[in-house]
C-alpha cells in the first residue's frame, strides 16, 4: 500500500528492490540514504511513505501514509 513507481525507484536508490527488504529497518536511516544518494533533501511526505511501507512489510495492516506523519513530526523530521 502506498508505494508506486516513484516510491519504488526511491527505494532502489537505498538497495531495496524487494518488499522482504524493508523488513526490521529503520525508516529514517532508509530516507537518509536515499537523500544522500539522490543528492537532495526529498519531501519528508517520502519519509511517511516509507514508514508505511516498513510497517507493512514488518506484518502489520496497510495504512495510509499520510498517518505517519505525526510520528515523523514527534521524531523531529519535518
Amino acid at each position: 500500500m502506498n508505494v508506486g513507481p516513484a516510491v519504488v525507484r526511491h527505494l532502489a536508490r537505498a538497495d531495496v528492490t524487494e518488499v522482504g527488504q524493508l523488513v526490521g529497518r529503520d525508516p529514517v536511516e532508509l530516507y537518509e540514504t536515499i537523500c544522500k544518494r539522490g543528492a537532495q533533501r526529498y519531501d519528508p511526505c517520502l519519509l511517511d511513505t516509507i514508514m508505511s511501507a516498513v510497517d507493512q512489510a514488518n506484518g502489520n495492516p496497510g495504512r495510509p501514509w499520510w498517518s505517519y506523519t505525526p510520528e515523523r513530526k514527534a521524531l523531529g523530521k519535518c
